[in-house]
């Protein structure tokens, strides 16, 4: 519960069956495991790839709109976040709604196993390292090492073994920690300077580029993400 709630004021869930209104977080996950719900998917969308969707079409929206929905397992539902803030100047807090939805009990779109993500990120590493280099945001000063330092500090110690919870292979922490490098360098060759592309074009031809490692990136979380409930269908312990 902790890991969903992190440093948010509130979490509540509406939408539920047999619920008229919101009711909190712990009373909605007991209700979703009444409905059948045995585990929870995680689907990070964007636009132009349903990553981990599976419709219909109003659901899929909604977590496009908000670029991250969770799927359950054996009932037909999903859960949209909606973000906001509320409180007087100083004193912000974060609360969010997630809305319960019906879903298709389809397969969810474009998930590769584990196996198949570590192969596509370990070239994913690569290619976004030699274009980082051709491109010059990996010597692109203070603010590039600053993130890189950051990261590494993220993942190092005590960060390094709670990056999943516990029960998930140790082949998810590595898959998850090694997408999350990739997201990071691909965040840095995005944001950080302007390298070698100074026109519109150049900057355009750098994003196409970088799209489909960015991808490859999310495909990965995706997986290690939901690599328990995957291994549950197979069963594998």
């Amino acid at each position: 519960m902790l890991a969903i709630v992190g440093e948010d004021a509130v979490h509540r869930v509406e939408g539920l069956p047999g619920e008229s209104g919101q009711v909190g977080l712990t009373l909605g996950l007991g209700r979703l495991r009444t409905l059948g719900v045995t585990g929870l998917r995680v689907a990070l969308p964007a636009p132009g790839h349903p990553l981990g969707l599976s419709g219909p079409p109003e659901f899929n929206a909604r977590a496009l709109d908000a670029e991250e929905a969770v799927v359950c397992h054996d009932a037909a539902f999903g859960l949209v976040p909606e973000v906001s803030e509320a409180g007087p100047e100083g004193d912000v807090h974060v609360e969010v709604v997630w809305h319960c939805l019906p879903v298709r009990e389809t397969p969810p779109a474009d998930v590769p196993s584990l196996g198949e993500a570590e192969r596509e990120l370990a070239e994913a590493l690569r290619e976004a390292t030699e274009l980082l280099s051709r491109l010059d945001v990996a010597g692109s000063g203070p603010v590039a090492e600053a993130a890189i330092d950051a990261y590494r500090a993220r993942v190092d110690g005590a960060a390094r073994s709670a990056s999943l919870a516990p029960g998930y292979p140790p082949r998810a922490v590595l898959v998850l920690e090694l997408a999350q490098r990739v997201g990071l360098l691909v965040s840095l060759a995005y944001e950080n300077g302007q390298g070698g592309a100074v026109s519109a074009s150049e900057m355009a031809a750098r994003a196409e580029v970088l799209r489909p490692v960015e991808r490859t990136a999310r495909r990965a979380q995706v997986a290690a993400y939901n690599s328990v409930v995957e291994g549950r269908e197979r069963g594998v312990r």
